[in-house]
């Protein structure tokens, strides 16, 4: 990833047109390689929470980390609508956000190292700067 969180981080450098139709699936960019990865880590991760906490925190932050990548796949399939788009990319990032309360809350509940939970975090600071990029420039994205 470029250090400043550029195009390149998105699995792409300069969006072209003809870029934008080489590429088949949401799997095929970074931020949505990068937010499924981070998901399964929490899986794994969460396996190690306490059982009373299966309905709530564990819950909470796997369904959270998943939607990311849910709500991305809908995107995706959104790009010949603008504002649909935008919308569920709006979304993604509200669920990223929320992902990173319930990993400060597993790291102050000490369910979570604080470098897991530090890690985790700054992975889903780069996540969301990924889908804000795409957010804030929507027309490299949609389908004319």
């Amino acid at each position: 990833m470029g250090e400043d969180g550029g195009d390149e981080f998105l699995g792409v450098g300069v969006m072209t047109d003809e870029m934008n139709r080489s590429l088949k699936t949401h799997e095929d960019l970074a931020v949505y390689q990068l937010a499924f990865a981070s998901a399964m880590n929490i899986f794994e991760c969460s396996k190690k929470f306490p059982i009373e906490e299966r309905y709530s925190l564990t819950d909470q932050i796997r369904r959270s980390s998943r939607s990311v990548c849910a709500n991305f796949a809908e995107a995706w399939r959104k790009r010949r609508y603008r504002a649909a788009f935008i919308a569920k990319l709006s979304d993604c990032e509200a669920e990223a956000a929320e992902t990173q309360v319930w990993l400060k809350f597993a790291v102050k509940c000490q369910y979570l190292s604080p470098e897991e939970g530090r890690e985790l975090y700054q992975t889903y600071n780069q996540i969301l700067s990924g889908l804000v990029k795409m957010i804030h420039s929507p027309e490299k994205w949609v389908i004319s």
